[in-house]
């Protein structure tokens, strides 16, 4: 098994190859203020200098008040270029926040409740049934709501990288790919993915071993998509846990000592990934 540093080492060179053979001058990066970003970012550095990363920075409405600072933490601790671009203004025009009640008038907490109340009542399982796009009226309107937001930062990147003959560099890790914890055409749709053979936990290790600032390490990961909304409440169990048992479905080793609830959570969140369903369809193509 390779080590952190080896893993490292790994990434960098990789992104260094990458970069030079595809003929990018540079590489563009969402920065959320959360672990996976600022991983990729600091791997960004390491393979190619500061000077050949930028940051964009894209709150929103309905982002936590410590987004935008956190953000800004990672930039200036990686020394790179950055820009803050709230999207409020882009999601306004689409109408979409008149779903919900406005946020002006309550404060955060107030809408982390009620993100939760509706999250929890709109669905018998939230995630799984985001999975398979299913649900309610209300729910399914729901899951445009928060999609949109993460196409929305996308086509901005892109804009930002085209625009220099950069790459968009993606930040998903292996445990979001395999459980689905993405937006399809949203954080999916990046050129580079540095992070994408490695388990959540696995960044996490990362995070340590380059010495990030202890307030990034210390956050609950969350997609900053809806208030209140954690990585861990929407799948339903800890990362420690979902991604031990990932690794031993992976490598196909046994479940006995594992608690059956568990399991059987993580194989229905894996039966019904967007991976096993087809990205378009065409005249060719089998039907699911």
């Amino acid at each position: 098994m390779r080590t952190v540093e080896q893993a490292i080492t790994e990434i960098v060179e990789f992104l260094r190859r990458a970069v030079e053979r595809c003929g990018f001058r540079g590489v563009v990066l969402g920065v959320s203020g959360g672990l996976d970003s600022a991983v990729a970012g600091k791997l960004a550095v390491l393979a190619l200098g500061p000077e050949a990363v930028f940051g964009l920075l894209l709150p929103e409405r309905d982002s936590a008040p410590e987004t935008a600072r956190d953000s800004l933490l990672v930039c200036r601790h990686l020394g790179i270029r950055c820009r803050l671009r709230p999207v409020t203004a882009i999601l306004r025009r689409t109408g979409i926040y008149r779903w919900v009640p406005p946020a002006g008038l309550f404060p955060h907490r107030v809408r982390e409740r009620y993100a939760l109340r509706r999250f929890r009542r709109e669905a018998e399982d939230g995630y799984l049934q985001d999975l398979l796009s299913q649900g309610g009226e209300r729910f399914l309107q729901g899951l445009a709501y928060y999609r949109l937001k993460n196409r929305v930062r996308t086509a901005l990147l892109y804009l930002e990288a085209e625009r220099r003959g950069w790459a968009v560099l993606g930040t998903t890790n292996r445990t979001e790919w395999l459980t689905g914890l993405y937006v399809k055409w949203g954080d999916e749709a990046r050129d580079l993915q540095p992070l994408l053979h490695l388990y959540k936990t696995e960044v996490f290790e990362l995070a340590r071993a380059l010495r990030l600032p202890e307030t990034i390490l210390a956050k609950a990961p969350s997609p900053d998509l809806a208030p209140g909304i954690t990585d861990e409440l929407a799948l339903g169990l800890p990362y420690t846990d979902l991604d031990r048992i990932l690794r031993k479905l992976d490598s196909g080793e046994e479940l006995s000592s594992e608690d059956p609830r568990q399991v059987d959570r993580v194989r229905s969140i894996l039966q019904n990934s967007p991976r096993r369903q087809l990205k378009n369809l065409h005249l060719g193509s089998p039907l699911p």
